[in-house]
């Protein structure tokens, strides 16, 4: 079985009843924050997806696609877009992050979600590596794409993660910030590369590391060069706050 696993079709049913490949839903029975990005401390819930189509070695949801140490029975179920969309419905908060994994694998049945959450008053934002160009149909009021590409020092070969054509779209979108995660002043020199070559803009940097030590030497490493550059500088606030706890 591979990393990103074959999705499926199944036969056409009504949107309520489409369903998708879900790792967790968190966020409702107990609270927590958007902990990264332009929406760093907002209260918010999360909708996990599974599968992915990188298998960067530094990923920290390597729950979602690496079947070699997971056991994608256990840590995936198919949930309904109205069991989903209840679940947000039922609580007060009204940030929903689609996360993964790499949520726009699925995208064919993000399109229903997406439109069953807006008309019950929430605001959506994808995170996404940035290498599925978004549909058309995800271009709505209401919806943001927190755009992540992943340099080779993250564990992965660029020609894998950096797909210039979808960063495009995502650009041409006017609906996308574009977050890279950086350990050294190197990294932040290759960002600047790929920000001046697919015009990525505003671009946010956030530390590498899982635990608030690594984060904090990270940041101290990084925070006067993404200064000089007036980037937007993020940390990671559930592993500041939660120690990086699944659900949190």
């Amino acid at each position: 079985m591979t990393a990103s696993e074959t999705i499926t079709d199944e036969p056409a049913a009504a949107e309520g009843e489409s369903r998708l490949i879900v790792a967790a839903c968190f966020g409702v029975e107990v609270p927590t924050f958007q902990g990264e990005g332009p929406s760093c401390g907002h209260p918010a819930l999360f909708i996990r997806l599974s599968r992915c189509n990188l298998t960067c070695s530094k990923c920290d949801t390597k729950y979602t696609w690496d079947w070699s140490r997971f056991d994608p029975r256990k840590e995936s179920t198919k949930r309904s877009v109205a069991d989903l969309v209840a679940w947000a419905e039922s609580s007060p908060v009204e940030l929903v992050v689609i996360t993964g994994g790499e949520p726009l694998i699925q995208q064919a049945r993000l399109v229903p979600l997406v439109r069953g959450l807006t008309a019950v008053g929430k605001r959506v934002e994808f995170e996404t590596n940035g290498t599925i160009a978004p549909a058309p149909e995800l271009m709505a009021d209401g919806i943001r794409f927190n755009v992540s590409p992943k340099l080779a020092s993250f564990g992965v070969e660029e020609t894998k993660s950096i797909v210039p054509a979808a960063l495009e779209a995502f650009v041409a979108s006017g609906r996308s910030a574009f977050k890279f995660v950086a350990s050294t002043v190197a990294d932040l020199d290759r960002i600047a590369e790929l920000a001046d070559a697919h015009r990525l803009a505003p671009v946010w940097v956030m530390p590498e590391g899982t635990t608030p030590e690594a984060i904090t030497a990270t940041t101290r490493v990084l925070a006067d060069a993404v200064a000089a550059r007036h980037w937007h500088f993020t940390t990671r606030l559930h592993v500041l706050a939660f120690a990086d706890a699944r659900g949190r």
